[in-house]
């Protein structure tokens, strides 16, 4: 995946941007307990974080509503995943895939998988139900409208339960890379506090 990445990037006219905008300082005192429970649940303010809290009251609405998606429910991770690295794909947000991709590998995706994800369909290394969470994805985050065989071969597979979190998690991520690509967000980007 990190050969993919790369070429992800360079594809991307060899853009070395920085963020638009500049991170927000997580030093500051108002942030503290909110940077203590990013870091608790995230491990670390990461750049998407660090610009999300620019607004507050964004970043902890942000933070509780994908840790559901990424730890609240019963969709399987590597399908969660899987649908992730395929949405960063689509979107062209290297931030996102580079992030995603070592959780992808720890929730059971392997890595000729993930370097088969930009063409997934010429693939045989994808079962049913990983061809479908592509397909869906592929259907929501290009063309918004899910073609009735499309959300068929998801129902296949899928409770209602699961449907809902499937459909949210590609939601979500397309918000993700959104926002990571309208304002630049890299993760070579310096922080404030940060050497």
């Amino acid at each position: 995946m990190r050969n993919e990445i790369t070429v992800w990037s360079s594809s991307m006219g060899g853009r070395q941007r920085v963020a638009r905008i500049p991170y927000a300082d997580t030093d500051r005192p108002e942030l503290r307990e909110l940077v203590e429970r990013i870091v608790q649940e995230r491990g670390q303010i990461l750049h998407l974080y660090a610009m999300l809290l620019n607004s507050p009251r964004v970043a902890e609405g942000w933070l509780q509503y994908l840790t559901a998606i990424r730890g609240k429910c019963t969709l399987p991770g590597r399908l969660r995943e899987l649908a992730i690295i395929r949405i960063a794909v689509l979107n062209d947000a290297p931030y996102e895939a580079e992030q995603h991709a070592p959780i992808a590998l720890r929730e059971g995706l392997t890595q000729m998988q993930l370097d088969d994800i930009p063409a997934w369909q010429q693939s045989s290394r994808f079962d049913d139900i990983e061809r479908a969470v592509l397909a869906y994805t592929d259907a929501m985050t290009r063309d918004i409208h899910v073609p009735d065989p499309v959300f068929a071969g998801v129902r296949d597979h899928f409770d209602a339960q699961r449907v809902v979190e499937l459909t949210a998690t590609i939601a979500a991520y397309n918000m993700v890379s959104r926002f990571l690509e309208a304002l630049q967000i890299r993760s070579t980007d310096p922080l404030p506090g940060r050497p």
